[in-house]
């Protein structure tokens, strides 16, 4: 129903605003429960394929071996990040894939926010 258009919607019968942010709740806590169980490493996984289509374009034929190759180096580069930021001591990988998780996924929000994307 939404997408037929918000008047489409609410002549329908639903709430455009509520059945949205249910939506993107829902949508969030799956991607917090995929997370959780998966380690904060998840996050990789879930940056890869972004920052690949950048490099990529949009055809899946060359999509899905770029974002393993991203994904890979991301990690890579996380870890001799790790190992090397403080030399006495190794940071867990998590806090550093955190650390460039959560500001991209803010971009990402926040450019599907100007599109009329979300909420």
């Amino acid at each position: 129903m939404l997408l037929q258009g918000d008047e489409a919607a609410e002549s329908m019968g639903l709430n455009p605003f509520k059945t949205r942010f249910f939506l993107s709740v829902a949508a969030t806590l799956s991607v917090a429960a995929a997370v959780s169980v998966s380690g904060i490493i998840g996050f990789t996984g879930l940056i890869a394929p972004h920052a690949a289509r950048f490099f990529s374009g949009p055809s899946h034929k060359r999509l899905l071996p770029a974002s393993a190759l991203t994904g890979a180096l991301l990690t890579m580069a996380a870890d001799n990040l790790s190992r090397t930021l403080i030399p006495p001591v190794e940071l867990p990988l998590g806090i550093i894939t955190s650390l460039g998780g959560a500001p991209f996924f803010l971009f990402i929000l926040s450019r599907q926010r100007k599109k009329g994307g979300f909420i």
